[in-house]
């Protein structure tokens, strides 16, 4: 079940959705507009020849900032990562939803690859993995709206919500574009590291 507008409101006014801030007329018949925030993360290709997801990729990435005089102009098949505006979260017992703008998808802007999924009790910035599929560069305003938010709730509180110790949360609460942390799966505490090969 997808939360409604007035269903969002309500949740809004209970804590148990948080949009911070909200911009007028933000609120959808079924979802929250979210605006572009000012910070990107875009990859350094001058001496790399390849991305190693066993290794941190912070040195490998830039930070580019964006303001109401400076846009930012993503080229054909470039890849950047970009943040909300806002503040977004979600109660133990509620899952978010980032989704494309459908006039931002009919330029070819793609606003999230895979990682579109705000985990019940987390409360961030929602990363945005921003391509341009198109074959002309597009121009990126900051504040401009970017991407949509539905809700939805669960059968029940989770019971280890994101941030908790035993799931080793890599982005909780991030209020800056990261990149990925994907190596510290590699880590020999990781389960699947150390998992018996099955018997033939």
């Amino acid at each position: 079940m997808i939360l409604s507008d007035r269903d969002i409101q309500k949740a809004i006014d209970d804590g148990r959705i948080v949009i911070d801030p909200i911009f007028p007329n933000s609120i959808q018949p079924a979802s929250v507009d979210l605006h572009l925030g000012a910070d990107l993360l875009v990859f350094k290709t001058d001496f790399h020849t390849c991305i190693d997801p066993k290794e941190p990729l912070d040195g490998m990435m830039e930070e580019v900032q964006i303001s109401g005089d400076r846009q930012f102009i993503i080229h054909p098949k470039q890849f950047a990562l970009g943040m909300t505006y806002e503040i977004t979260g979600v109660a133990d017992d509620m899952v978010g939803r980032l989704e494309g703008k459908s006039s931002l998808g009919r330029i070819g802007l793609i606003i999230h690859a895979t990682a579109g999924y705000l985990d019940p009790g987390n409360k961030l910035k929602m990363t945005l993995e921003l391509h341009n599929i198109s074959n002309l560069p597009i121009k990126l305003y900051y504040k401009m709206p970017i991407a949509q938010m539905s809700f939805t709730p669960l059968s029940s509180k989770a019971e280890n919500p994101y941030g908790k110790e035993k799931l080793g949360s890599k982005y909780y609460g991030s209020m800056k574009p990261q990149a990925s942390q994907y190596y510290k799966n590699f880590s020999t505490n990781n389960a699947w590291i150390n998992f018996p090969e099955k018997n033939s």
